[in-house]
């Protein structure tokens, strides 16, 4: 299967190393080159049943990998689908205008911080409104840089429940309007003037086109039932970015063709690229080291644990539904390689499945720091 580690190698070292400027990339782009190659080491393992000697090699654990965290992905998944609380859900989208988009890209880190703040904290002053919601919802933040064609387009999905817990803590307080949570019309004005006021206090406003701050913004809303499917299709993107292997086609003389979905028609369509521009599209949604690109509000937070339990509480009784028990244990993590490199090692086959298998040799790493 075609792979993106395929695409940076066919653009070449020199036109990688030119588009990478920032040390966020060029982490990505070495991780994402070793992967699960001789580079980064591994075990050779012999097994009972299948014969022949077997190549492991280690995964290089980078967050943009479209290869790594598939473990970690459903994990997260089943701990945001235990906190979800039992009511409907609304999907909230915030979107950075064009204008503010090339200060975004240079200024990475506190622009998404602000988009996130920015959204939760409006999300938050109209749900406190008795007119609208007069309580506090639960929210999940979600931070997406990218279309399905790759171009850059910074924005954030937040999933809000459909109600809050009033400020005494003693009621749950339903949506009042069934067909939306908040007005987007004044969500979006809020919005606007929060990202206002954090640029200017960051020092960033003079560098802002002056057009921005006279256009409409775009905050979309939209019922999302339980919250389940919103949660699985921000679960693809959460340890990844931009585009998975599975949508990349073919890669022939240098052109790349990967399909997607048009957003207007729900149509699958394909786009070709060259492969030099289809790794600058992929690299601008590289994100800073350390940035959280996952954050939970209200509720959801873990300051409001208390809250939230009394929350679920409330919607239980309401729903005359037996209290939630205790969420099961994770599973056990899988037994780590340095366990295993002594020959006679136990663990598993990873081609035939068989548990017994003998660890003959532990391959050194050639991985250069970056």
């Amino acid at each position: 299967m075609l792979e993106v580690a395929d695409i940076l190698r066919a653009a070449g070292p020199e036109v990688c190393a030119r588009l990478a400027a920032l040390p966020s990339q060029k982490r990505a782009l070495q991780g994402i080159l070793q992967c699960r190659t001789a580079e980064l080491g591994g075990q050779v393992w012999g097994c009972e049943q299948c014969g022949p000697l077997h190549y492991s090699y280690h995964s290089c654990g980078n967050r943009h990998c479209p290869k790594c965290h598939g473990q970690q992905t459903e994990q997260w998944l089943e701990e945001q689908r235990q906190r979800l609380l039992p009511c409907p859900y609304y999907l909230l989208t915030f979107t950075l205008p064009a204008g503010l988009r090339p200060l975004a890209r240079s200024h990475q880190k506190p622009v998404y911080g602000l988009l996130l703040k920015a959204a939760a904290q409006s999300l938050q002053k109209l749900c406190a409104d008795p007119q609208w919601l007069g309580a506090q919802p639960g929210m999940i933040g979600v931070l997406h840089t990218w279309t399905r064609t790759m171009l850059y387009h910074p924005h954030a999905h937040f999933l809000v429940s459909a109600g809050g817990l009033s400020a005494d803590g003693q009621h749950w307080q339903a949506a009042k309007h069934p067909k939306f949570l908040v007005p987007v019309q004044a969500l979006s004005v809020i919005f606007r003037g929060k990202i206002r006021d954090g640029l200017k206090a960051a020092g960033l406003l003079p560098r802002v086109p002056a057009a921005v701050w006279q256009q409409k913004w775009v905050v979309h809303a939209q019922h999302a039932g339980s919250g389940q499917k919103v949660l699985d299709y921000l679960g693809r993107y959460v340890l990844r970015i931009a585009i998975s292997n599975s949508r990349l086609e073919s890669l022939e003389g240098g052109q790349v063709t990967f399909r997607y979905r048009d957003n207007r028609t729900q149509q699958i369509k394909h786009l070709q690229l060259t492969a030099e521009e289809f790794v600058r599209r992929w690299l601008q949604h590289v994100l800073p080291k350390g940035f959280a690109k996952v954050r939970h509000y209200g509720l959801d937070s873990s300051a409001c644990a208390e809250r939230r339990a009394a929350a679920l509480a409330l919607l239980q009784a309401n729903q005359g539904s037996a209290p939630q028990s205790a969420a099961p244990a994770p599973p056990a993590p899988p037994q780590p390689a340095s366990s295993l490199c002594q020959p006679g090692g136990s663990g598993r086959c990873p081609y035939c499945g068989r548990e017994v298998v003998c660890l003959w040799n532990l391959l050194p790493s050639r991985k250069i720091p970056p």
